[in-house]
């Protein structure tokens, strides 16, 4: 098979299993907590890294922001190999008692974002793989964590969240927003294969944070440090599967 004309990868290089964070930056994050991390390939916003974990052989590869690219990456990783998806990212909460570091593990996403609505009807469910939405939960408590487990939203607007849409996910029970979940969700399910998705709350919409309001970087101290729980668990989870 060719190759894959964004991230630059080819059949053999990349291994069944890929994490798939939005942020280039935390495929170091996570390989540093790994061994034999080896750089595969590296273009635009995707930065794809073999390595392994207690034994566990992953691929890494960062999707960029949002669902088009996120797209992509589950694209052009199916074609080669990958089987399943685990998504370890950020999110808003959108209850009124979470707090920043709270971990989430998606059941389900809404699809509030175009690139999914072009691969099927916006009535078909975004969903996980029930094995790895599992995984994930129990990589949670094997380092005793508590977590969120739930329906989120995937949005494609992040300055547009006004109020009556917050509002609105707030009633209907919606845990946290993010904007990548939903494509890999439907993307995964269409083909046959398997994702789920972890994320640490990074701000909380209904007190009327988001990420960055209180730190002069994207990420505020305390959410930069429980990211690192999240690759954890998230790691723990893939040895599990």
């Amino acid at each position: 098979m060719a190759k894959q004309p964004h991230l630059l990868v080819e059949e053999g290089d990349v291994h069944e299993t890929a994490i798939i964070p939005g942020d280039p930056g935390r495929v170091d994050r996570i390989a540093d907590l790994c061994d034999d991390g080896e750089l595969v390939a590296e273009n635009r916003e995707y930065k794809v890294v073999n390595a392994s974990y207690e034994g566990v052989d992953l691929t890494i590869c960062s999707t960029g922001i949002g669902c088009p690219s996120a797209a992509i990456a589950v694209e052009e990783l199916s074609r080669v190999g990958v089987e399943t998806f685990v998504r370890c990212g950020t999110c808003g909460a959108l209850q009124a008692d979470m707090e920043v570091g709270d971990m989430v593990v998606a059941t389900g996403a809404a699809k509030e974002e175009g690139t999914s609505k072009r691969y099927e009807s916006a009535v078909y469910p975004a969903v996980p793989d029930y094995e790895v939405l599992s995984a994930l939960v129990d990589g949670a408590e094997a380092n005793d964590e508590e977590v969120h487990v739930g329906p989120i939203v995937s949005d494609d607007a992040f300055y547009n969240e006004s109020d009556d849409f917050v509002d609105d996910w707030e009633a209907a029970n919606l845990l946290a927003i993010e904007m990548e979940a939903a494509t890999v969700f439907s993307l995964a399910r269409r083909k046959g294969l398997s994702a789920g998705a972890i994320c640490t709350v990074d701000g909380n919409l209904v007190a009327g944070t988001q990420k960055g309001a209180d730190s002069d970087d994207e990420l505020p101290e305390k959410a930069k440090d429980n990211v690192e729980r999240a690759i954890r668990i998230t790691l723990d989870a893939v040895v599990g599967l």
